[in-house]
């Protein structure tokens, strides 16, 4: 008995052992479990979860099976690479099924169990047999009806699995047997269609039945033929919409059938009698068909749809996470305007739609108004949506209570008018949904100071607004367009936020589509302006900044394999632009809504903050030259890295025998024109100090307050902390007057980011009504300076990219007591968290696995360092080596 129970405990003991390293967060392309994988060789990662600390995987071993075959198999690779490691067996077969597993060895001995997930590969170009289906309709316009398309089918045989390819030319939405198909809206998103059009699969063998079935689908006009731009133009990409659907079915005696569009499909009129981006929606209750989708409707009275001979050969998979609903909202107040009119509050400026129930007579019609303020005399703020009506209109059918929801449209709001509704408003009618691209979120931040809290989230909100497949300027106006100028300043922030891996990658396969053949990347993507071909500084350059960020934040170098000819086509194109390496030619929007006098009739005594344009531009020359060589690094082109390294001297050499003093003061004495020259080392190394001697002065002299735009408002603080001036940097951060980040919060409860500093004024009015946006994330590019300074999370560039060589090092100021920040990054969650009681400083830092962290120390005092009360050595520098694990520090400040 005795021997049995040692037995017992040894084995016991030898399977918790065992248990230690575990592997979780598989992913294929950045996916869990996708379907529709078009990438020839897909990349696998995963994530070491272990309870012991400084793990490092030292091997793994990949198999990929279809069934119980295995296809490919790596057998023992000696390497701690757990992301992005690619599959290098022979070319895997189109829409077919595969499990891929993985096991790891670590340097503590350990071997861990296999961990597995699935993912299907998509259609070859060659397997489409569909065809382009369109209504035919005379009013199937972009003002006009949606129509609704219907197939029926019969399956004789058990069925094994079932996969819907879709996409439209349009926007789609599908039903099976009369049931919605996935969870994702405003399919297949928005792309430059005509060169580059994404299609989704689903997986919809739960769906499917033996004997009858239908298909039942609806497609709006989308991006695709809508107005878009303040231009009014429409039908940009084409004047008819059209559906490509393709149903793969597969039989358990292995058979397969496919079910294609064609012109045997029946089309009718659906309820929706307009759908539009900018004006929104109008649904008639009077006009369903009830049970159309089922399998038991009669459609022999519909016409058939008729089959147009559009291209299909530029389709591709989808590589990004599609659009869904997130958060839902019920009014915080109903109430009535000065006007008269009802208004509600759902308390969060989002973007989405509200969802009506209503009850009434056939006829009634109600119409919800969306905007964003109300203003200081307490009517709707309307104004700003410009010539967009956002409204959602629906009539009622009479016959009961009819339920509303919108399918083909967005608005950016916070309250909604309600008009045409009869009696008492009862708030649980209504139901505001968020809709964003579904990426995962990634970032966390908390500070003592409740104002900074709040900043944080309007940054969230701002991106969850804008991100919706494209990132856009803003949400609600007749604009909504793929700003670059935008996008890039964020892109850095928006990595933090949420993992914008595949979002990034998707759009920036339209970069590529649409640039101009010299070279120039265009002001909005896709490119629905048709101005150039010229480049700005600061906006084109999107080109090259985003690919190099995306790279950084997620280690994902293939983007930067991908993108590297048109970052450096673009980098050409300045060069071609540049005189003598000067950048002084041609329209820049320059430090776009930077600090002006007369925005709100100025602070006394100050004066506007503008910065000569083609300061600007040789700034961000340089900038696009040493992210070339950055990437030339990476991708090991040397001969590109000697040529750029040689061009950027020129440039910088330029830079200070154009705009620079001997003695270093700049042409323009500008926060902005001291903070990109700092940023980017314009000013050789002995007048940098006297630089940001400038720059501080002339913050004082603003009373620190900042005065930059979108171009300097990213580097601001990083310049600062950078060049210890950490102290400044804070001032900046916490100011609450205008203008400043934490005056919309604090003056007018803004839940999210705003265009301008004064969108709306110190004294309750607005700014210019055609271009004030109350959801415009760009000056939100603070959050990347209050994650890397006072949370204190960064990585480490080039081999350490992607928080494999992770930098932790807070930044403690302003007056608060506590911060925490974390990151889930592809390795694990990164976490850094201190806070401050009686005299001593508590830090608390995790590490992942499988990665390696330098953490500089936030005190003077680095002997009274201990960790779980041991005394630690520290270098002079005040950093330390570290692997994974959790740990906690105490010191003295």
């Amino acid at each position: 008995m005795k021997k049995t129970f040692l037995l017992f405990l040894c084995m016991l003991a030898a399977n918790t052992a065992f248990t230690q390293l575990k592997l979780q967060n598989l992913t294929t392309e950045n996916l869990k479990n996708p379907i529709g994988i078009d990438a020839e060789k897909p990349r696998f990662a995963w994530q070491l979860i272990s309870d012991k600390k400084n793990v490092k995987q030292t091997a793994y071993e990949i198999q990929v099976k279809n069934g119980k075959k295995v296809v490919w198999s790596s057998g023992k690779v000696n390497t701690s690479n757990s992301v992005f490691n690619a599959y290098q067996g022979e070319k895997l077969p189109s829409n077919t099924r595969f499990t891929w597993q993985v096991r790891v060895w670590d340097n503590q001995g350990q071997t861990s169990e296999w961990a597995s997930a699935n993912f299907q590969t998509a259609l070859n170009k060659g397997d489409w047999k569909a065809k382009w289906i369109s209504s035919g309709f005379a009013n199937d316009t972009v003002n006009g009806v949606v129509p609704m398309f219907r197939k029926s089918f019969e399956t004789k045989k058990k069925i094994v699995n079932a996969t819907a390819f879709v996409t439209a030319r349009g926007l789609y939405e599908i039903q099976v047997n009369g049931k919605r198909v996935g969870d994702a809206f405003l399919t297949p998103g928005w792309t430059s269609y005509n060169k580059h059009l994404q299609y989704q699969a689903y997986d919809v063998t739960n769906l499917i039945t033996s004997g009858k079935n239908a298909i039942a689908t609806t497609l709006g006009s989308g991006w695709y033929r809508t107005r878009l731009a303040w231009l009014h133009q429409q039908n940009i990409y084409g004047k008819e919409t059209a559906l490509l659907f393709q149903l793969e079915l597969t039989y358990s005696d292995g058979s397969k059938e496919s079910i294609v569009s064609d012109n045997s499909w029946k089309v009718a009129e659906s309820d929706i009698r307009f759908a539009e981006i900018y004006d929104g929606e109008v649904i008639d209750a009077r006009k369903r068909i009830a049970n159309w989708a089922s399998t038991t409707f009669n459609d022999t009275d519909w016409k058939n749809a008729v089959e147009k001979n559009f291209p299909s050969d530029y389709l591709n998979a989808s590589v990004n996470e599609p659009i869904k609903k997130h958060e839902t909202f019920k009014p915080v107040k109903v109430f009535k305007a000065t006007n008269g009119k009802t208004i509600l509050d759902f308390g969060q400026n989002l973007v989405g739609w509200v969802s009506l129930s209503a009850q009434g007579k056939a006829e009634d019609k109600i119409t919800l108004s969306h905007f964003e303020m109300m203003d200081k005399f307490g009517n709707p703020y309307f104004d700003n949506l410009r010539s967009a009506k956002a409204q959602a209109t629906y009539i009622l059918s009479g016959n009961g209570k009819d339920f509303f929801e919108p399918h083909f449209t967005f608005f950016g709001f916070r309250f909604v008018q309600v008009d045409g509704a009869s009696g008492n408003i009862n708030p649980e009618d209504f139901t505001a949904y968020a809709l964003y691209s579904d990426m995962e979120q990634t970032g966390n931040f908390e500070t003592s100071n409740a104002l900074v809290n709040q900043l944080q989230k309007n940054i969230q909100w701002g991106q969850k607004g804008n991100f919706l497949d494209v990132p856009t300027d803003c949400p609600q106006r007749d604009e909504r367009l793929g700003w670059t100028g935008d996008a890039e300043v964020f892109s850095r922030t928006a990595s933090y936020n949420f993992n914008a891996n595949q979002f990034f990658a998707k759009w920036l396969k339209d970069v590529t589509a649409d640039q101009f053949p010299n070279g120039a990347v265009p002001h909005v993507i896709p490119n629905v302006l048709n101005d150039g071909p010229t480049q700005a500084a600061g906006w084109g350059d999107a080109g090259i900044i985003i690919p190099y960020n995306v790279y950084v934040a997620f280690g994902d170098k293939q983007v930067l394999e991908n993108q590297y000819e048109t970052m450096k086509k673009s980098v050409e194109y300045i060069h071609k632009a540049a005189k003598n390496d000067l950048w002084n030619t041609g329209f820049q929007f320059a430090d776009w809504l930077s600090y002006r006098v007369d925005d709100s009739k100025g602070m006394i005594g100050m004066k506007s903050a503008i910065t000569d344009n083609y300061l600007v531009a040789q700034c961000f020359y340089a900038y696009n030259v040493q992210l070339i060589i950055n990437a030339a690094k990476v991708l090991g082109k040397t001969d590109d890295v000697q040529t750029y390294e040689k061009l950027l001297v020129s440039v910088k050499k330029q830079f200070q025998n154009e705009y620079m003093t001997a003695s270093g003061r700049l042409i323009s004495e500008t926060q902005t024109a001291y903070v990109l020259a700092l940023q980017f080392d314009m000013l050789p190394e002995s007048l940098r100090q006297q630089a940001v001697e400038r720059l501080v002065e002339n913050i004082k002299s603003y009373n620190y307050h900042l005065t930059t735009g979108f171009l300097g408002t990213p580097f601001l603080n990083p310049v600062l902390s950078r060049f210890g001036r950490n102290d400044v940097a804070y001032k900046l951060l916490l100011q609450d007057t205008y203008p400043s980040w934490l005056y919309p919060i604090k003056a007018h409860g803004a839940t999210t980011i705003w265009e301008r500093w004064d969108s709306m004024k110190p004294d309750s009015t607005f700014q210019d009504p055609g271009m004030t946006s109350f959801n415009h994330y760009a000056y939100g590019a603070v959050g990347d300076w209050m994650y890397r300074n006072i949370a204190g999370i960064d990585t480490k560039e080039f081999d350490g990219a992607g928080y494999k060589e992770i930098v932790i090092k807070p930044q403690i100021g302003g007056g608060l007591t506590y911060a925490k920040g974390s990151l889930k990054t592809n390795y694990g969650v990164v976490a850094s968290a201190w806070k401050i009681e009686n005299g001593k400083l508590t830090w608390e830092v995790e590490i992942p696995a499988n990665t390696t962290a330098t953490l500089t120390f936030p005190t003077q005092k680095l002997s009274s360092i201990t960790e779980s009360g041991t005394k630690q050595s520290v270098a002079s520098d005040g950093t330390m080596a570290l692997g994974s694990g959790k740990y906690t520090f105490v010191m003295d400040l």
